[in-house]
């Protein structure tokens, strides 16, 4: 099963960096030169590529646009949580080694047939396992797939960062050197080595092991100029002038402390929407109505309905409600001032209240006079005196003869 490996860089289609970056233009791809140098290496290297980053700024559309630029067949493993490696290498067809047991049970009848004993019969059974444990009967899942295949490939590994560590241990034979162990048939090595894009969305660290096998390239939200180009290039409808303010507007909102921040590809999406709806105009209004198109959860689209005023229109002024807590209560202690007399000297400074002291206004507040007698409660408030009764007079021996009582009864007891 093993092939000559060729040399690295065979059969690369560029010879330039500039050509990558124009290739990958005429596909819709808008690629700056620190990521088409990067896709150049990996064509004249031959390593993979790790592509990290947060999600929806393109990586996975990157493999697709290689495949499309390169002319070659473009496979995908889709990496998720509890993924085993059958998913990923290749697993036996298991229905259909049976059904071929079945036909040929006649024919397993004739090798056993002047057998001497039971021992002597699974022996030659067993001399016959190979027929049933081979290429015939191998399903290839994406890795082995991508080895085996007669033609050029692109290998996309997407999102590896999701997969368990036991399955990022097992790619490592495959982003090495290209080949795959398969222990009942032999070690099968790429005919010509795939294009390989494996993409992270860093919800976990990888292992030292993978990264060190890669290239590697972080990948971030473009800047507004080249943003501009892809909402360009896809062909939204939308004007010039609107996409390139709206562009703006989403890149205020990922300045925003929100759970998920708009991606490339919703930015499209929210282009198109407001072409679809016509709208001449970015506005607050509009642009709240459409939000849910970029910002998918309730605490984000909250945050985003209220910068939104802002992010339109920088110079425009949104009103304060009190204390701005957004309780509805009504309640203003600003209006606290007009209801009690204050010193004028303190209330001649009382223009911005968070320069004065709160105490000197509490004191200037407390002045003689301020409430009658009656709100302090004092002997010289003017309310009704309840009348007084004389306190009893108590013996001198009746004391004794109470506590002589008592010790009389506990004797009876």
């Amino acid at each position: 099963m093993t092939q000559s490996v060729p040399a690295p860089g065979h059969g690369s289609p560029f010879t330039a960096v500039d050509e990558v970056a124009g290739a990958l233009g005429a596909h819709g791809y808008i690629a700056d030169t620190r990521l088409a140098t990067t896709v150049f290496l990996v064509t004249r290297l031959d390593k993979p590529l790790l592509i990290e980053g947060p999600a929806g700024v393109g990586k996975t559309e990157l493999a697709k646009a290689l495949a499309a630029v390169t002319g070659r067949r473009l496979l995908r493993l889709q990496c998720y949580e509890g993924q085993d490696e059958t998913k990923a290498l290749y697993e036996w067809d298991y229905g259909k080694q049976l059904l071929y047991t079945q036909i040929l049970r006649e024919k397993i009848g004739q090798v056993v047939a002047d057998a001497p004993d039971l021992n002597s019969a699974v022996e030659r059974i067993g001399a016959q396992e190979s027929v049933f444990f081979s290429e015939r009967f191998l399903a290839s899942r994406p890795l082995l797939e991508a080895v085996r295949s007669e033609e050029p490939t692109v290998l996309l590994i997407d999102e590896v960062d999701r997969a368990d560590e036991a399955l990022e241990a097992v790619l490592l034979e495959t982003l090495a050197e290209y080949q795959v162990s398969v222990p009942e048939v032999g070690t099968f090595h790429a005919r010509q080595p795939p294009y390989v894009i494996l993409t992270s969305n860093n919800t976990r660290d990888l292992s030292a092991a993978l990264k060190r096998r890669c290239l590697h390239l972080f990948l971030d939200y473009p800047t507004a100029q080249r943003e501009l180009e892809i909402v360009r290039s896809k062909n939204t409808g939308l004007p010039d002038a609107l996409a390139a303010q709206l562009v703006e507007i989403v890149r205020g909102i990922r300045e925003l402390e929100l759970r998920k921040s708009p991606s490339i590809s919703e930015t499209i999406d929210w282009a198109r929407t407001l072409a679809v709806l016509g709208v001449e105009e970015l506005t607050a209004s509009v642009l709240a109505d459409t939000a849910a198109v970029v910002v998918k959860y309730d605490r984000d689209v909250r945050r985003t309905l209220e910068a939104l005023p802002r992010l339109v229109d920088p110079n425009a002024t949104v009103p304060e409600h009190g204390h701005g807590h957004g309780h509805g209560h009504g309640h203003g202690h600003d209006d606290d001032r007009h209801h009690d007399p204050v010193d004028p000297a303190v209330d001649s400074q009382d223009e911005d209240w968070g320069e004065i002291d709160g105490r000197a206004i509490r004191a200037a507040r407390d002045t003689a006079g301020r409430h009658d007698a009656g709100y302090y409660r004092t002997r010289d408030s003017v309310q009704p005196e309840r009348p007084t009764t004389p306190k009893p007079k108590v013996s001198a021996d009746r004391g004794t003869r109470s506590f002589g009582a008592g010790l009389g009864r506990k004797r009876a007891l």
